[in-house]
């Protein structure tokens, strides 16, 4: 996982101060679930030296900043499923998780029409320390649990858990969830099926975006270079905006996931 376009020497000064959080959370590390579940855009922190990236707090806590309801949906997935879980904590817009790092999207400067001050000058200095010490740590944590249950020979299937703002440069979207894929369709399509089968779900096959190898990184990298059965999937965030539709999701998914995946 090179640093490629940022790999000037890191700054002086760390990028996280002493006492700052982790950007890797994780839950139930030693799930008996077959699931492995993660959520690249779960938290909206942004590193005390940034200065909030020069943003009203209001900005960095709408769909810009962070997967609205992302994380208590996967929480809830995980405590159902007894599944383990690894989340991200820091905003989107210091460094985004789900993309390679050689993307304009990994640091950008302007995000549905907010302009983000504090990344108008970033340096190949400034954005390798922030591959550093958020995105790669985070990514380094889902290799090693993954490499562990390899090892272990454990069964392992991985549900990336995103969510998508119902309008996006002013125009509306109409999916309540996205199934997402590349190169192997087998479990997004399956939970497609069976989310269309629930009778007033629009579902989109790569909708609201499509999953590559040039705009994510959390799917090609280690669901598909390992050969797992995968999906990301993406929930229209109006529905899962309270605990009542967060908890009807991670109902339903509970309920649908694994006799998909005893299937494949």
């Amino acid at each position: 996982m090179a640093l490629s376009a940022h790999s000037e020497s890191q700054s002086s000064a760390a990028l996280l101060a002493t006492g700052e959080p982790s950007p890797v959370w994780t839950r139930r590390l030693d799930g008996a679930s077959p699931f492995v579940l993660v959520a690249d855009h779960a938290g909206c922190a942004v590193p005390q030296r940034l200065g909030a990236l020069g943003l009203p707090e209001a900005e960095l806590r709408r769909h810009i900043g962070w997967d609205l309801g992302s994380a208590k949906v996967a929480l809830r997935l995980s405590a159902m499923l007894k599944a383990a879980l690894l989340m991200q904590r820091y905003s989107r817009l210091v460094i985004d998780c789900n993309r390679p790092l050689h993307s304009a999207e990994s640091i950008v400067t302007v995000s549905d029409g907010t302009v983000i001050p504090g990344n108008a000058s970033v340096t190949s200095a400034d954005a390798g320390q922030r591959a550093r010490e958020i995105f790669l740590p985070y990514h380094a944590a889902i290799a090693a649990l993954l490499d562990e249950r390899r090892q272990q020979r454990r069964a392992t299937a991985l549900i990336a858990i995103h969510s998508f703002t119902p309008v996006w440069n002013g125009r509306r979207r109409p999916w309540q969830v996205g199934v997402l894929y590349n190169r192997d369709p087998r479990l997004a399509q399956a939970l497609g099926r069976a989310l269309a089968a629930e009778g007033r779900l629009n579902v989109g096959y790569n909708e609201p975006y499509d999953l590559s190898d040039q705009t994510d990184w959390t799917i090609p990298e280690h669901g598909e270079r390992r050969g797992l059965p995968h999906v990301e999937l993406e929930i229209r965030q109006d529905l899962i905006a309270d605990s009542a539709g967060q908890q009807q999701w991670a109902t339903r998914l509970a309920r649908l996931l694994p006799p998909l995946l005893a299937a494949l």
